[in-house]
């Protein structure tokens, strides 16, 4: 560091002037010391996994694995299990087949599970299809329905307490118990069976959309009203959205709810579909196409509900 000090009038006037810039650095940039990271041949993230810092591709591999086998290895044990005890009861019971003897069936059943020999004769593809139509008509109207409903419930107080005690009168009634009504009042199988899908699948379109009415925050509805929307404009722009989760749940439960009832109605009404089907086997003494209609029956309902499963969280908000 250098300093350069200069004396003026040393005779008359012995002062100093400092140059203040002059005692400055000459240099003040310091280079600093490299560090250990930037001399280093690799970077961070390569040394990670050896410092235990990161699981490295293998550990991520080997928890994929682990998650895997935690979610297929449960299901096939329950699977096997259901397997073992219904071959045990079938080597107990002569009547009952065995899973291969029904496998052997199965096969042959659906390498042509589309044919048509009569209206009364045709394969469980078909019946299958018929019973989705009917599930598919009585649920319609009962979403036309039931979802304007709940929505009106859970909108006015009045309303609510007006058919609540109807509502609690009318849904523990069994669906089949409505099969009659139907078949006094269209005179017809086909009509009567979609009546009951429409009766069993309202009740909890109207009690989940009503509930989900009720719980939008208050605060949304103050701001609507202060905003002067309209009713209609509440319903599409506020209610509808936060009730749709509570929509999907009900309409979630109702689709299995008919999915179920349709069989029962099916075997009394006749005609064609699963129901039907499963009845005519009986009288046929073909026990293993039963066991396979039961199989089927178990399947197509597990897939209307994963759909709507998947539905319902597209939809959820909350899971985001």
């Amino acid at each position: 560091m250098s300093a350069v000090i200069a004396f003026k009038n040393v005779g008359s006037m012995p002062m100093a002037e400092v140059d203040v810039m002059a005692i400055l650095p000459t240099q003040t940039t310091v280079s600093p010391a490299p560090t250990f990271m930037e001399n280093a041949p690799f970077s961070a993230q390569e040394v990670s996994p050896a410092l235990g810092r990161g699981p490295g591709r293998g550990g991520r591999l080997v928890r994929g694995a682990r998650e895997l086998a935690k979610t297929v290895i449960p299901p096939l044990l329950g699977i096997a299990l259901l397997l073992g005890i219904w071959a045990l009861v079938a080597v107990k019971n002569n009547s009952i087949p065995g899973p291969m003897q029904t496998w052997d069936a199965a096969v042959k059943l659906f390498a042509d599970p589309f044919y048509r020999n009569g209206p009364n004769d045709q394969g469980i593809g078909w019946n299958v299809l018929s019973s989705l139509q009917r599930v598919g008509i009585g649920f319609g109207f009962a979403a036309l329905v039931g979802i304007p409903v709940g929505f009106v419930l859970g909108r006015f107080k009045f309303m609510n307490r007006m058919f609540d005690p109807v509502i609690s009168l009318l849904r523990p009634v069994s669906p089949l118990a409505w099969l009659p009504i139907g078949l006094l009042v269209f005179q017809r199988a086909d009509p009567a069976a979609t009546w009951t899908i429409f009766i069993c699948s309202i009740w909890p379109m109207i009690l989940n959309t009503a509930e989900g009415v009720r719980r939008v925050p208050q605060d949304y509805l103050n701001v609507a009203r202060v905003l002067g929307l309209s009713e209609d404009k509440v319903i599409t722009k506020i209610l509808f959205p936060a009730v749709l989760p509570y929509m999907l749940t009900g309409i979630r439960l109702s689709i299995g709810t008919a999915w179920l009832v349709i069989v029962a109605a099916e075997m009394l009404t006749g005609g064609v579909g699963i129901g039907f089907w499963v009845w005519d086997e009986w009288n046929s003494l073909k026990v293993e196409h039963i066991i396979i209609a039961i199989f089927v029956i178990g399947m197509v309902g597990f897939a209307l509900e994963q759909m709507l499963l998947l539905l319902a969280k597209r939809f959820t908000y909350e899971s985001r």
